[in-house]
């Protein structure tokens, strides 16, 4: 089975050993994208709805790189830091998702990286 990385510059660089994304077969496997700027490394000012744009414009860039599109996203896991944030996070996501809307999976946790508010890896078909 062939196995491709994916790296790209239009999304926060890996900060331990891991790929932006892996392509095997005709998927895509992104790891969590954190609301980092990738132009300059640090973590996006403002609230959940800011970091959740950021999140996923990273998220989109790193399936752009891999030959996908949100659009062909079959699944996306979320972290949030806080349910209460539920709701403000569906308003942004809803502005990058459209029916058929992927599978989602949503988890309160107790720390993310960076002391982020959100963090969201996804599945796609390439």
């Amino acid at each position: 089975m062939y196995i491709e990385v994916v790296k790209t510059n239009k999304a926060p660089e890996a900060i331990g050993p891991y790929s932006q994304a892996i392509v095997t077969g005709s998927f895509v496997y992104t790891s969590g994208q954190i609301p980092i700027n990738p132009q300059t490394g640090e973590v996006v000012d403002g609230g959940i709805e800011e970091q959740a744009k950021q999140v996923l414009e990273n998220l989109k860039n790193v399936l752009e790189a891999a030959g996908s599109s949100l659009n062909k996203v079959v699944k996306t896991t979320v972290f949030i830091k806080d349910m209460d944030s539920f709701a403000k996070v569906n308003e942004v996501y809803a502005k990058y998702f459209s029916e058929p809307y992927p599978a989602r999976s949503c988890v309160e946790v107790s720390k993310l990286p960076k002391g982020v508010l959100i963090e969201i890896e996804a599945v796609a078909i390439k």
